[in-house]
């Protein structure tokens, strides 16, 4: 009976030792861009109009960047909710690529 209650005590006191895993906050940074082959309308008038101004511009590309604040188990946890965010609603998969970077926001 005495070993019941010293393995009790025991376990109860581990228990309170064990870390609790919070989540934390991490910045998404999303960039969404076409692909090749792909009509970038936005990014030709950008590029006609830059060289009227006097600049040498070859050619300007139009994407979109999104900057998500997520809270997530770990980095890798983040990455994985980010890039299912792309594929249910930023990016289409059809005409878009998508590249998520991950950082702990401070």
């Amino acid at each position: 009976m005495k070993s019941a209650i010293v393995a009790f005590a025991v376990m109860k006191a581990f228990k309170s030792l064990q870390i609790q895993t919070q989540p934390m906050k991490y910045w998404a940074k999303i960039e969404v861009t076409l692909k090749q082959g792909h009509s970038d309308p936005e990014g030709e008038a950008a590029g006609r109009l830059l060289g009227e101004l006097g600049y040498r511009v070859d050619k300007v590309n139009v994407g979109k960047l999104y900057r998500v604040v997520l809270e997530a188990e770990s980095p890798q946890a983040a990455q994985t909710a980010a890039e299912s965010m792309c594929k249910r609603l930023l990016a289409n998969p059809t005409k878009d690529n998508y590249a998520v970077v991950i950082e702990e926001t401070e």
